[in-house]
């Protein structure tokens, strides 16, 4: 059996950019047999740029239904809150202690956003650290990543060899699992959808503004009869990752012939709408029911601190604590 881990942080409420990054695949593993899937809302990391204790609270329990809504089987499986599991951080700092500055300091990641946030603070410079502590703790196979992800994962694997060789064995080096044709998903204004651009789709979205929202998507200045090119439009883009084959050969040769920017985006509010219909009915039923949702947490941190406290004793009986 191979242990698969997710997690999504708790910026705001999931987008169409979570859920084909991570969501689905962890659902997709969730329903496979053979594997243990792991998924934990990433509170913790949230702290790095997000102040407001109410509106992380708030989407804690967004992050949580959404999973569940979407068909995550938190019985089966596990499904828990990271600040609920405190040897998450008691790793980290033994990992610290064997984590060269040099490595940090090479994160594209760290200094992508170090870039753009007003507040540059420690905990975005260690975020790779507690990032490899919540893999490791957990004997994890498989990482589902996307694009921006795939260094985080080489300075995991080289934390735990480093730890390995200072100690001896007691982390698997995990490995990446990138979905090629959805490692980067289109925002409305063709950057990355990210929460911290605003240029996300929430699927959750009451439909007057989902409708608003994905009109709002940027697209040349070609009229309905002037051909287009699908390849370089963010709708055609967004509207492939719901669509069978032949729906996307019929819109593409649509493209090519004359088609409005306008009908494209229809056709993408209805595949949106069709797509998470059963799943916005039940995430609307889970998000107020708040003493279920405590349950759910309750039940996956008992389930995770059981596998966490026994990873811990083991890297403390190694480095002789």
């Amino acid at each position: 059996m191979k242990t698969i881990l997710t997690a999504i942080t708790p910026s705001g409420h999931p987008h169409i950019g979570n859920y084909f990054g991570a969501i689905k695949p962890a659902i997709e593993f969730n329903n496979d047999e053979k594997n243990k899937t792991i998924v934990f809302i990433a509170d913790i990391h949230s702290l790095t740029s997000l102040k407001d204790a109410s509106i992380r609270k708030n989407n804690i329990y967004s992050v949580l239904a959404s999973f569940i809504a979407l068909g995550f089987d938190y019985d089966k499986n596990i499904l828990f809150k990271q600040s609920d599991v405190s040897y998450h951080g008691e790793m980290m700092f033994y990992l610290s202690c064997s984590t060269p500055y040099t490595l940090l300091t090479g994160s594209h990641a760290f200094k992508e956003k170090s870039e753009s946030l007003p507040d540059v603070n420690v905990g975005l410079f260690t975020y790779p650290v507690l990032m490899a502590s919540d893999i490791l703790l957990y004997d994890t196979d498989f990482v589902p990543v996307g694009k921006d992800q795939k260094q985080h994962m080489e300075i995991t694997r080289d934390i735990a060899q480093k730890f390995n060789n200072d100690y001896g064995k007691v982390f698997k080096l995990p490995e990446s699992y990138v979905i090629e044709s959805q490692m980067i998903v289109p925002g409305i204004d063709g950057r990355k959808m990210s929460k911290s651009y605003n240029n996300y789709i929430d699927p959750f979205e009451n439909e007057k503004k989902l409708r608003k929202t994905i009109n709002r998507i940027v697209t040349d200045s070609k009229t309905p009869d002037e051909p287009k090119d699908p390849v370089k439009c963010n709708v055609y883009k967004l509207y492939s990752l719901f669509a069978s084959e032949d729906e996307k050969i019929e819109m593409i040769n649509k493209y090519y012939s004359g088609i409005s920017y306008s009908e494209v985006k229809s056709k993408l509010f209805e595949k949106v709408m069709d797509h998470f219909s059963k799943s916005r009915v039940e995430y609307d039923k889970i998000i107020n029911d708040y003493s279920f949702m405590d349950e759910v947490l309750k039940i996956g941190k008992d389930k995770a601190q059981s596998i966490a406290s026994k990873k811990i004793e083991q890297v403390k009986i190694k480095m002789g604590l």
